[in-house]
Parts: structure tokens; C-alpha cells; sequence
């Protein structure tokens, strides 16, 4: 993880997703997963949402933004450890501390604080 700490990228990357637009957030996860999966994430029937979200068209209810964001800041938090491509494999992969769910399953579960600790281990060095 080179001089990152731990405690460093975690605040990076929620610093990052605080100060993000949504509608940034949800251009970002459409790029990097495409607009079923960013769907999937948010928990909606209709993935051109996703892109109306990305344009500011309309933004996402509560519950679906906070999916978002919690996605986003553990993609960030794996990103600054590693590099994108590691961050979308770990996110889209089986996790053995999510019972071989995916992260981005479990975000859609509203599991967000089993995949934050997945993360951290994974971060860590503990995975």
C-alpha cells in the first residue's frame, strides 16, 4: 500500500464522497460498471435512471444515494490502496468476509458497514 495508512485512504475517500456531487457519483459508477450494475447498486427496476442521475436530469431517492455513496467511497478507499482495475475486481468479486457475496451485492443489501470492514481488512493486508 506504499505510505498510505489505513486511517489515511478511509479519510481520503470519505472526504472524496462528501464533497462529490451524485450526480457525479452516479457518472463515475455507470463508467466503471456500467448502467445495470450501477442499478443494481441503487436498487432500481430502470437503469436509464442511472443515466438520468449522471446528467442531472433528476437525482436518486434517499435510500438509492446512500447505496451510491457507500459504493463510491469503498471504490475510492480501494483505488487509493491499490488502482482502479483492483478496486472494480474486489468490488464485483466473491468476498469470503461477505459470505462469498460480492461487495457491490452487499451494498445493495444495505450491508454497507460489513463491506467498509471487508475493505479495511483488505486494505490492511488481512485478506
Amino acid at each position: 500500500m506504499g505510505t498510505l495508512t489505513v486511517q489515511r485512504v478511509e479519510t481520503e475517500a470519505h472526504a472524496d464522497t462528501v464533497k462529490t456531487k451524485v450526480a457525479d457519483i452516479a457518472r463515475f459508477l455507470q463508467e466503471n460498471f456500467g448502467q445495470k450494475l450501477a442499478a443494481f447498486i441503487a436498487d432500481i427496476e430502470d437503469p436509464k435512471q442511472v443515466g438520468k442521475w449522471s446528467s442531472g436530469q433528476n437525482s436518486p431517492r434517499v435510500d438509492s444515494e446512500l447505496r451510491l455513496r457507500a459504493a463510491y467511497q469503498v471504490f475510492r478507499m480501494i483505488t487509493l490502496a491499490e488502482n482502479d482495475h483492483t478496486a472494480r475486481a474486489w468490488m464485483i468479486g466473491m468476498n469470503p468476509q461477505l459470505e462469498d457475496d460480492s461487495p457491490i451485492r452487499a451494498i445493495a443489501d444495505d450491508r454497507h458497514k460489513d463491506v467498509m470492514a471487508a475493505a479495511r481488512a483488505y486494505i490492511k493486508g488481512d485478506l
